[in-house]
């Protein structure tokens, strides 16, 4: 389980966080007001400084901006994805849906609308740490032909692997843990973006759906939709029959 003693003034300084934005003023107050908080921050002003810094390893989180000249942050989060996991917060221009979807379709772990509440911004953090050091407690899982493995994070249909997003991985490791039960919207919000889930608010259902296209076949379902509640993973395939 996930030690709120990381987040202790004393352990704090060993969460490192890089900041990638070419809005250099802002750069330099949230970077001041994250050391506050007691993070140790490095900053990059474009998209391929911060690509190169990020593939260099060694930070636990990137809070990535969408809009930058040359490299944005759709690339830079495309090209990263590619050789690394690491939990990436991207921030987007207020009311852009569309960013925000595309962010979360390519790997990203949750957005923020500039402008934005600093402190939030910290919660949010604090937040993608707590489920990211969550998928290193409990053992490998196998259910109706699904492996899940939190330790190496990888997931095999009837052996064969399984490439996952983060978002994708945890919601799955939530169904999954729960197989057999209706894990509510309401919950896997409140876990995934520490918020509660809203009516226009479709973030869940499309990794959902991206799972059922990676795990099920027609002949196969696996993920069950409970209307207005939320989702089942089944633990059989005679459950899984059911489904439709």
């Amino acid at each position: 389980m996930f030690s709120l003693q990381r987040f202790n003034p004393c352990y704090i300084q060993s969460v490192r966080l890089l900041l990638v934005d070419d809005d250099v003023e802002l750069c330099a107050l949230l970077t001041e007001f994250l050391r506050r908080e007691g993070f140790t921050v490095q900053a990059a002003n474009d998209g391929r400084t911060g690509l190169e810094q990020a593939l260099e390893g060694g930070y636990d989180l990137v809070i990535l901006d969408v809009m930058m000249p040359g490299l944005d942050g759709f690339e830079v989060l495309k090209r990263l994805r590619r050789q690394s996991r690491v939990p990436v917060l991207m921030l987007t221009a207020r009311g852009e849906d569309v960013d925000r979807i595309i962010g979360l379709e390519i790997g990203a772990d949750d957005y923020l609308g500039k402008p934005f509440n600093p402190r939030e911004l910290a919660a949010r953090i604090k937040a993608i740490l707590r489920r990211s050091d969550s998928l290193q407690s409990g053992g490998r899982i196998e259910v109706n032909g699904v492996l899940l493995d939190p330790g190496s994070r990888e997931v095999f249909l009837d052996g064969k692997s399984i490439e996952t997003t983060t978002l994708e991985f945890q919601i799955l490791e939530m169904l999954m843990r729960a197989a057999g039960r209706v894990v509510s919207r309401d919950a896997l919000m409140e876990t995934l973006y520490n918020r509660k889930a809203t009516p226009f608010d479709r973030s869940i259902d499309m990794h959902v759906s991206h799972l059922r296209r990676k795990l099920e076949s027609p002949e196969r379902p696996i993920i069950k939709t409970i209307r207005g509640v939320g989702y089942q993973f089944c633990r059989t395939p005679e459950d899984a029959a059911q489904a439709s």
